[in-house]
C-alpha cells in the first residue's frame, strides 16, 4: 500500500503545489510509482505535469461519486508518474460534500481503490482549510508543510496544526507531521537564515535537511507543463528537490 501525503499550508505562495509537483517527480524519477492528486481547484499541479483536462473524469468526478479514481487517474509522459486532476468544477465541490454521510472521508475512500497500485501518494491541498483540505488530512498517513523563507514564515502555521490535532481527534488518529520543508531561500540576506533558524527551533526535528532556493528555473518550469527534474535537471531548484526525495526515502524506507 502506497504512503499517501498530504502537501498542506493554507498560506498561499508558500511553494506549496511546486512542491508537490517537484518532489513527487523526483521519486518517480528514483523509480518509485507515484500518484499525484490534484485537490486544489486552480489545478496547477495538473497544468504543471503537462495534462490538460478538456473532457474526462477529474478528481472532482470521483469526490461527486461520478466515477472511481482508477477510471480518473491519467499517466503523464513521464516514468511511474500519474496524476488524479483537478478541473474548475472542483470549486463547487466543497458544498456538494457537506450534502454528503461521512463527507470527510470521501477521498479516503476513492484513494483506498487505487492506493496498492502506488508507492507514495501526494495530494496537493488547496490553501485554506476547508472541507477539501480536510478530506486530505482524513486519508493521508502524514502531512508535508512547506514554509517559506520569509519574515510572516509561520504565520498560519498555528492554525494549521489545531487543524491537525482536530483531524487526529475526531478523524484520523494516526495522522503524522511528515516533515516541514523551507522553502524560497535566498541565502544572501541574514533574514532568509533567521528564518531557518526559527523554523528549526519551532518544528524541533522535523524540518528537512534539504531547503530548496530560491530559483528562476523553477518558476519558469510549469509554464512549459515540466517538473524541474525534466526542464532544467542541473539547477539548484532540481537539485534540492532530488535530495529533499533522497530524505523522503530514507525516512520512510530506512
Amino acid at each position: 500500500m502506497a504512503k499517501i501525503i498530504a502537501v498542506a499550508n493554507q498560506k498561499g505562495g508558500v511553494g506549496k503545489t511546486t512542491t508537490a509537483v517537484n518532489l513527487a517527480a523526483a521519486l518517480a524519477d528514483k523509480g518509485k510509482r507515484v500518484l499525484l492528486v490534484d485537490l486544489d481547484p486552480q489545478g496547477n499541479a495538473t497544468s504543471g505535469l503537462g495534462v490538460t483536462v478538456k473532457n474526462g473524469f477529474t478528481i472532482y468526478s470521483v469526490l461527486s461519486g461520478e466515477c472511481g479514481a482508477n477510471e480518473a487517474v491519467r499517466r503523464t509522459r513521464f516514468n511511474n508518474l500519474s496524476v488524479l486532476p483537478s478541473s474548475v468544477d472542483l470549486s463547487g465541490c466543497e458544498i456538494e460534500l457537506v450534502m454528503q454521510e461521512r463527507r470527510e472521508e470521501v477521498l479516503k475512500a476513492a484513494l483506498n481503490s487505487v492506493s496498492g497500485e502506488y508507492d507514495y501518494v501526494f495530494i496537493d491541498s488547496p490553501p485554506s482549510l476547508g472541507l477539501l483540505t480536510i478530506n486530505a488530512l482524513t486519508a493521508a498517513h502524514s502531512v508535508l508543510v512547506p514554509i517559506q523563507c520569509e519574515y510572516y514564515a509561520l504565520e498560519g502555521v498555528g492554525q494549521l496544526m489545531n487543524t491537525l490535532n482536530l483531524v487526529r481527534k475526531r478523524l484520523n488518529p494516526a495522522l503524522e507531521v511528515e516533515g516541514v520543508v523551507l522553502t524560497m531561500l535566498d541565502g544572501r540576506t541574514n533574514l532568509g537564515l533567521q528564518v531557518v533558524s526559527e523554523v528549526k527551533k519551532h518544528f524541533k526535528g522535523k524540518v528537512f535537511a534539504s531547503v530548496v532556493p530560491r530559483n528562476v528555473r523553477l518558476s519558469e518550469a510549469p509554464s512549459h507543463g515540466l517538473p524541474i527534474q525534466a526542464y532544467d535537471p542541473a539547477c539548484a531548484g532540481a537539485v534540492a528537490y532530488s535530495r529533499l526525495g533522497d530524505e523522503l526515502i530514507k525516512r520512510n524506507e530506512g
